[in-house]
């Protein structure tokens, strides 16, 4: 059933193939919304575009292949979305994954990575659709961070620091495109099921355990409060609510998706 109505929304999600991107795709498309979705398995995002289009009767949909990381694709990119859906008024900034090191083992090269691909895949992105975002009306960045951000994990620690320092971006993109009237603000994720997960899961220990066993004594171990992982549509409706109107007097804010993890308050 359609809650809002977003038929005049056009909307980009990086990293749209799988996970929250999917998701999150999906229920904008459900909503209405024009979407554009990219990712760098030209397969796995062929395969999601198919899906989309099953699920969700007359999609507006485009999936073209992009790596966030590559200023010159992200820009083709943005001219392409324009060309096939007009220009968007909401971004999701939306890829990149965790890297398991603490201080001890992260080489140089691991760090730059890392902090490359953290900051830049909300930095080419927002580049490039914030001239198209300037130009229209209820403009909204939306950018997928971790709760590693305001709560860093010492076998996480490149990527807690790097998910610290993007939490600070927000809040600046904010401040400064708050005149142009585009908000921007975040979610914090804590363990929402995903590929990775299922990866880890294939490769337990214990073969006796199945997904909601293995997933529940996770969730006891790492002590979240709903005992248990979030889904990928959990997130997905926190960022609906952030990118829409719906959250037309918040901006800089992040909201916290981590089934009470979080210990701040």
């Amino acid at each position: 059933m359609q809650l809002i109505d977003l038929s005049r929304t056009v909307a980009v999600v990086t990293g749209g193939s799988s996970g929250i991107g999917l998701a999150t795709a999906e229920l904008l498309l459900v909503h209405g919304a024009a979407v554009a979705i990219c990712g760098r398995n030209v397969e796995r995002l062929r395969s999601a575009e198919a899906g989309l289009r099953e699920r969700v009767a007359q999609a507006r949909l485009f999936a073209a292949p992009c790596n966030v990381l590559d200023a010159a694709e992200v820009q083709a990119f943005a001219a392409d979305c324009e060309r096939e859906l007009g220009p968007a008024n909401v971004l999701v900034n939306n890829a990149g994954q965790g890297r398991v090191s603490t201080f001890a083992d992260t080489t140089d090269a691991a760090w730059t990575e890392e902090l490359q691909l953290k900051f830049f895949s909300v930095i080419h992105p927002t580049r490039a659709f914030l001239p198209q975002l300037r130009r229209r009306e209820e403009a909204a960045i939306v950018c997928v961070n971790s709760l590693l951000a305001a709560q860093p994990e010492p076998h996480m620690v490149a990527t807690s620091a790097a998910r610290s320092g993007v939490k600070n971006l927000v809040r600046s993109m904010a401040t400064e495109f708050a005149p142009m009237g585009v908000r921007v603000n975040g979610i914090l994720i804590g363990l929402i099921e995903s590929g990775q997960w299922r990866r880890r899961f294939e490769a337990r220990d214990d073969k006796s355990l199945d997904w909601a066993a293995w997933t529940g004594a996770l969730a006891a171990k790492k002590e979240i409060p709903l005992g248990r992982l979030g889904l990928p549509e959990e997130a997905a409706r926190a960022i609906l609510f952030l990118a829409t109107p719906l959250s037309s007097y918040t901006t800089g804010s992040h909201l916290d998706i981590s089934g009470g993890l979080s210990r701040h308050a």
